[in-house]
């Protein structure tokens, strides 16, 4: 019997050995496992992680300087049909009755941003407008006087002869950061004034098309026909947007709703209450942009620069010697990527001022000095 159950105690004996020599050598056991997972948790809802609860306060700041504008303007019918015009078909069918007339009104938005009754709205909301009637949400109405208009980049700064004016307070949009809340104020399809909340989805949105000169905010807060010229201001109530256009399908929102940035419209109001006018540089070409079968035939190893096309004469680009078929490679030492970037740097620069070009002609690079030119107004190209 005692040789039995020796027999059967030696395995168990080896067995709990080698148990405790392999957990000395791996403690974390046979299949390791980490000992610390890092897992990032949300905090419980309900509670804040600093963010507003409410824009009650920031609604409440910045919405007594919303204004709603009302246009009207004469339309004649028989001087928009071109064979009324036409002396024969008026001597075929003899005297024709009055010309039949009638008004086309309009809305949109505008915001105070002077104790003075200077206020900014959309160039298209006023344009070729008889009467512009401003309506404050305290319900005042006043006449509004135009004071000066940039149609392309679509702002007008207007006047209003009131006391007790409320005005919002200006933000900097140049620290504005994709997904900033943003809220939009103003009035769509004339119901009365509306605040719509979303987020900043893009900045320095181009080439859409709309204005000449573009720097759009992009948000998908809601704006409507009727929002335009209203303001798009922060969580905080200051005003870092102009609301302009829509991008839509239907001629409602669609989540895609475009801002011209505060610190622009700043400047465009400042140039035209100092120049009745904004004031713009001008080189005076028309420009194509570079593709890469076009860098390719110049023999360019990338695709950069813009092909002067055409150049007005007697332009700045004219008297300096630039010729079709150049290429222009710099302006300034700053590299030329486009024609909208191009545009804007030379319509920053003061007429008067010198800008130095670095061209591409006959497969030789050049250097040319050209004065900058006052830009006409509604020129095309830069």
């Amino acid at each position: 019997m005692r040789k039995y159950t020796s027999m059967l105690l030696w395995p168990v004996a080896a067995g709990v050995i080698v148990a405790l020599v392999m957990l000395s050598l791996f403690p974390e056991g046979i299949n390791p496992r980490l000992k610390t997972v890092e897992v990032y948790v949300a905090p419980p809802a309900g509670q804040s992680n600093g963010g507003p609860v409410s824009y009650a306060d920031a609604v409440r700041r910045a919405a007594p300087a919303v204004v709603n504008i009302y246009t009207r303007r004469e339309v004649d019918e028989d001087s928009a049909n071109p064979l009324l015009q036409d002396p024969y078909f008026r001597e075929f069918f003899g005297d024709q009755p009055a010309p039949n007339e009638h008004s086309q009104a309009s809305l949109g938005s505008g915001v105070i941003i002077s104790p003075q009754g200077y206020l900014l709205t959309n160039n298209h909301v006023i344009a070729d407008a008889d009467i512009i009637l401003v309506a404050l949400r305290d319900g005042r109405e006043t006449a509004a006087e135009v004071i000066g208009t940039d149609p392309e980049t679509d702002i007008a700064v207007l006047r209003i002869n009131l006391p007790d004016l409320p005005v919002i307070t200006l933000g900097t949009s140049e620290q504005l950061q994709i997904g900033d809340v943003v809220l939009a104020i103003g009035n769509p399809f004339g119901v009365g004034q509306t605040v719509t909340q979303g987020i900043v989805s893009a900045t320095g949105r181009n080439r859409l098309g709309i204005n000449t000169y573009e720097n759009f905010i992009q948000t998908d807060a809601a704006i409507n026909p009727g929002n335009s010229g209203g303001a798009l201001i922060d969580a905080h109530g200051n005003m870092i947007g102009l609301n302009t256009a829509i991008f839509s399908r239907s001629g409602g929102s669609q989540g895609i709703g475009f801002a011209i940035p505060s610190d622009l419209a700043r400047n465009i109001t400042d140039n035209i209450l100092a120049n009745g006018r904004v004031v713009r540089g001008w080189l005076g070409i028309e420009a194509q942009e570079m593709t890469p079968v076009l860098a390719e035939s110049f023999g360019l190893k990338e695709k950069r620069g813009l092909i002067i096309a055409g150049i007005f004469r007697n332009s700045p680009a004219h008297q300096a010697g630039l010729q079709p078929g150049d290429i222009l490679l710099e302006i300034d030492d700053i590299p030329v990527e486009n024609s909208r970037t191009a545009m804007n740097q030379i319509a920053r620069t003061m007429p008067g001022e010198t800008m130095a070009m670095t061209i591409l002609r006959n497969g030789e690079t050049r250097s040319i000095d050209v004065l900058i030119g006052d830009r006409p107004r509604q020129r095309p190209q830069g």
